[in-house]
């Protein structure tokens, strides 16, 4: 059955000699793989709609959890700023790894095109020239959700208590009060509003990012700790965004 699907290609395998297998994000059935043929072979049509980050409506004879077979890509977006820009690309190759691990685990239709959407719209707005870090940290928090390990950022994780929260606590799970606070480190007020303001903020709508990089550097590693301790993801594309982001560092 030919099915008009939204999606953006993360990942692809050259199959044969002339051929590729693409893995593709859509909206409508989540993570699926589709065979090009020949889209490898120059004089192919396309050749040039068939590269990782292509976002578009991919034409396809559809089978069901298994390998479906590409009749033809007609693009919404090329993602031109982001393709142009190494530190841009890096967090994109990650953020396309994240999503595709996230995406596996989820089950239903529901879970699948919310995902999609709020991928979607952290590529666009990245490639709109929004700050990748935030962008990426925005998107990382609303995806806890799915994984089923959302930190506590209403309250206290461990009382309750809605005032006086102090800190965050990767160990605990969330927002700590004095009361309950012991030894963890107490960031900055900023970082507490901005981590709330991060989960719940519509990504499309966001008009502005105007963080100093301080707090963003703070809440950049407030999160990831609490991937390494809670999510059990390994994701090779991050070792490599922090090699980018060590080397950007020594050139300022």
């Amino acid at each position: 059955m030919i099915k008009k699907v939204e999606g953006l290609i993360i990942d692809d395998r050259n199959y044969s000699e002339s051929s590729k297998i693409l893995f593709v994000i859509t909206k409508e059935y989540g993570l699926i793989s589709i065979m090009a043929k020949g889209v490898r072979k120059i004089k192919s049509k396309l050749r040039g709609v068939t590269g990782k980050l292509t976002y578009g409506y991919f034409h396809v004879y559809y089978k069901e959890n298994k390998l479906s077979t590409l009749i033809d890509v007609d693009i919404i977006n090329s993602l031109k700023l982001i393709k142009t820009d190494l530190l841009k690309i890096s967090y994109t190759s990650y953020l396309c790894e994240l999503v595709g691990q996230v995406i596996k685990q989820v089950s239903l239709d529901k879970d699948k095109k919310e995902i999609f959407d709020v991928f979607i719209g952290t590529l666009l707005k990245i490639n709109e020239g929004f700050d990748p870090m935030v962008l990426t940290n925005i998107l990382e928090l609303k995806l806890l959700d799915y994984l089923g390990v959302k930190p506590m950022i209403d309250s206290c994780v461990k009382c309750g208590d809605t005032k006086a929260i102090i800190t965050i606590s990767p160990e605990k799970g969330g927002f700590l009060c004095h009361k309950c606070h012991n030894e963890e480190y107490i960031v900055k007020d900023k970082t507490i509003q901005m981590i709330r303001m991060f989960y719940y903020v519509d990504i499309t709508k966001i008009t502005k990012l105007d963080i100093d990089s301080i707090l963003k550097n703070e809440i950049n590693k407030i999160i990831e700790h609490y991937y390494e301790i809670h999510t059990g993801l390994y994701l090779k594309s991050k070792d490599f965004l922090h090699k980018i982001n060590v080397d950007k560092c020594s050139v300022v």
